[in-house]
């Protein structure tokens, strides 16, 4: 079989309208990217029970991204998050954030990071702001504690203000805000000291659809006009359809992602296209979504075909009851159990699938 180049591939997927990945060496793995997380673990110890929350997860986020986290309770999202704010440490792995090894920082270089780096804003306001302190009192904290000059601090403090659209609050207490003002100050207070990066965690959790919408208008804001990167974990659908990557976890890795652009056909038209993509790893793993192994029964394996232009993916029929075994052979070449083995010369054709089931 002749081989087929990088570059061969990489026009054969772009010609499909499918984002190629060519393979990357450890050292040059996430070299541009912000957020660079590789075969991440992180395992919790309970009562002598290990829990592993993270599963050799592979994240990388581009400067200037606005993206969005999902997955169920339990998935891993909220350990993630906590690992890149520098609130917890991995397992195994690397995570790298904004240049930081966060592996190797020491207590007083985490501080720092967690000071100057990174923003993080947490779902319930009362976390992120301080009671007794106005708005604008909020805001020029963080940099009080950077040891940032007086003029400086009221200048970013009134520039933050007036750009997440609440300068009208700078002299109000918490109490004396609406949920969503308080929010939109929170996020001022999560930028005050210019972070790389700014890690939200539901931020629109506890607000109403339309406050929802003005506090995620106010992070759109901050990504488009202030240039910081921010990774948003959300269970809001409303605010994961506003962005241009919805990255999904399940299980402790990353198993989805879905891509939207804007599409203008032969007459000019616009409209916003949203394609679902299944992630590969570096490890060559990949997670089949969940309808997808229930509608054909799958379980505990499954049989492989390499295609001219894509891998078939069927059911083991032995295992759903179906009959005798299916034993697998390289190149779409498939024979049962108990037939003699055909000389590939003499195969069938590839693109027929075993058994007559469709691919996956």
């Amino acid at each position: 079989m002749e081989r087929t180049s990088i570059d061969q591939l990489t026009e054969a997927g772009q010609a499909a309208g499918v984002a190629a990945v060519r393979p990357t060496s450890q050292a040059s793995f996430g070299g541009g990217a912000v957020i660079a997380c590789d075969s991440l673990v992180r395992i919790y110890s309970t009562a002598g029970i290990e829990v592993q929350a993270l599963q050799g997860l592979d994240l990388l986020i581009e400067p200037g991204e606005l993206t969005a986290l999902v997955g169920a309770s339990g998935s891993g999202k909220s350990t993630l998050l906590n690992i890149l704010a520098g609130l917890d440490t991995p397992t195994a792995g690397r995570a790298r954030v904004a240049g930081h090894d966060l592996l190797a920082m020491s207590t007083r270089e985490r501080l720092d990071y967690r000071r100057e780096s990174v923003g993080f804003l947490w779902q319930q306001t009362s976390r992120n702001l301080f009671s007794h302190l106005t708005a604008a009192e909020n805001v020029a904290l963080p940099m009080r504690l950077a040891a940032r000059g007086r003029k400086a601090r009221k200048q970013r403090t009134a520039e933050l203000l007036d750009t997440l659209g609440v300068g009208y609050c700078r002299d109000r207490m918490p109490a004396e805000m609406s949920g969503g003002e308080q929010q939109r100050v929170s996020i001022g207070v999560a930028l005050a000291n210019e972070p790389a990066v700014l890690l939200a965690d539901e931020p629109t959790g506890e607000l109403d659809t339309g406050t929802g919408e003005e506090v995620f208008a106010a992070l759109r804001t901050a990504n488009t006009d202030l240039g910081v990167t921010i990774l948003v974990v959300t269970h809001d659908q409303q605010v994961s359809d506003q962005v241009r990557r919805t990255i999904a976890i399940r299980d402790g890795r990353i198993s989805t992602e879905v891509l939207r652009h804007t599409h203008t056909d032969a007459e000019g038209q616009e409209a916003d296209v949203a394609q679902e993509y299944a992630v590969l790893d570096r490890a060559g793993r990949l997670q089949i979504p969940r309808d997808f192994i229930e509608t054909l029964d799958m379980r505990d394996r499954v049989l492989l075909a390499l295609e001219s232009d894509h891998v078939g993916v069927w059911p083991d029929a032995a295992v759903r009851g179906d009959g005798p075994g299916v034993r697998h052979r390289a190149h779409g070449r498939h024979e049962r159990a108990d037939e003699a083995v055909t000389p590939r010369s003499a195969s069938p054709d590839p693109a027929t699938p075993p058994n007559d089931q469709p691919d996956a």
